[in-house]
């Protein structure tokens, strides 16, 4: 007997799961199954429902706040399963009726016509590496507003330092201060301490993600995109632990594309307009590899932390990164001398750059599988 494919399409949420189904060969409309609870045992049974000899089940969720604990568990019974990207789920114009029943049964159709992008899943290590770099990213967060906070404090009563913020001078200047009223003086008391917290935890994480590198399968990558002038330790984690495989992408274009670091467009006939990035795809990996662009406006040279980072390296690794450094800081010249606008000219350097990225990744690759 022929094999069929039933489509079963998720609505996932804290507690519960909507289900539609739509059988593979056929036009008729996804049937709606119902709500079932959002536990491992509900999800075991509703498969073996559905899991006949003859047929073959494919699932299919929303990408969200739920994680891929479900994706996990239905693949290791067995059956494919897609995370869904839902910001590439297409709609239809003046649709303005949502529920969870809707939403089941359209992915259920959207899936048995092919039309849904799924995303990349990571494997629980990565997936803990990455929540690692993300807490040391709250962590800078909360050490920003705890500063913010505090000038705020000091430039209500008109204490301004006129150097730069949080060197060693303005350090030893904030400890020169005085308040008369012992309520002021509580209230800053509080904002330093809450700044020194802050920065104890961000160098905690910090010192915890530098530990458990090694350990990590993207290990060799990482090492190898610090030999990139701005791709520090940081960058270059943040960049592998957001993105995943950077080979997975069959060429540097894909990976501009993916990250939103190419020009949006709208073009019509003979008419062309491109405007700002596009901004898709995951935010931090795009800000990192920004902030690593801008020192690129220097010449082009090796200086002695990135010698250090360079030290190990094979020639190849290494050709490659300084390759880039020559064009990048060429190019940035170029449009700067142009009366590009500055950030135009970052974005341009920071799609570039992750060529370059990309490139050392796959040299990686190629360097294992010999």
């Amino acid at each position: 007997m022929e094999e069929t494919t039933m489509f079963v399409g998720l609505d996932v949420h804290k507690a519960t799961i909507a289900v539609a189904v739509a059988e593979g060969g056929r036009r008729e409309a996804a049937r709606y199954f119902g709500e079932i609870e959002n536990t491992p045992a509900a999800l075991g049974k509703l498969a073996k429902k559905y899991g006949r000899a003859n047929a073959r089940l494919s699932f299919c969720y929303e990408a969200g706040p739920c994680g891929y604990g479900v994706h996990r568990h239905l693949v290791s019974l067995g059956h494919e399963c897609l995370v869904v990207a839902p910001s590439l789920i297409p709609k239809r114009a003046g649709d303005r009726v949502k529920t969870d029943r809707r939403d089941a049964v359209a992915l259920a159709q959207l899936h048995r016509a092919g039309e849904l992008s799924a995303v990349w899943v990571p494997d629980a290590a990565h997936e803990a590496m990455r929540d690692l770099v993300r807490a040391r990213l709250v962590a800078v967060r909360g050490l920003r507003r705890a500063r913010q906070q505090l000038l705020g404090f000091l430039l209500r009563h008109g204490l301004v330092h006129t150097g730069k913020a949080w060197t060693r001078t303005h350090r030893h200047w904030l400890t020169t201060l005085r308040f008369d009223h012992p309520a002021q003086r509580i209230v800053f008391q509080d904002y330093m301490h809450a700044v020194q917290d802050a920065e104890k935890r961000r160098d905690t994480l910090t010192e915890q993600i530098r530990e458990l590198i090694p350990e990590w399968s993207m290990a060799p990558v990482v090492t190898a995109l610090q030999a990139m002038r701005g791709m520090a330790m940081v960058v270059a984690v943040t960049l592998v632990a957001e993105v995943g495989d950077l080979t997975r992408f069959s060429n540097p274009r894909d990976l501009m594309s993916h990250l939103g670091l190419v020009p949006s467009e709208h073009s019509s006939g003979a008419t062309t307009r491109r405007s700002g990035l596009t901004k898709t795809g995951n935010a931090e990996a795009r800000r990192v590899m920004v902030e690593a662009a801008w020192t690129y406006r220097l010449p082009a040279r090796v200086g002695r932390i990135l010698l250090d980072r360079l030290e190990g390296l094979p020639v190849e690794i290494r050709d490659i990164a300084w390759k880039a450094q020559v064009r990048l800081c060429a190019r940035y010249r170029r449009l700067a001398a142009k009366g590009k606008p500055l950030p135009l000219v970052v974005a341009a350097i920071a799609r570039e750059l992750l060529g370059f990225a990309w490139a050392i990744a796959r040299q990686v690759a190629a360097a294992k599988v010999a």
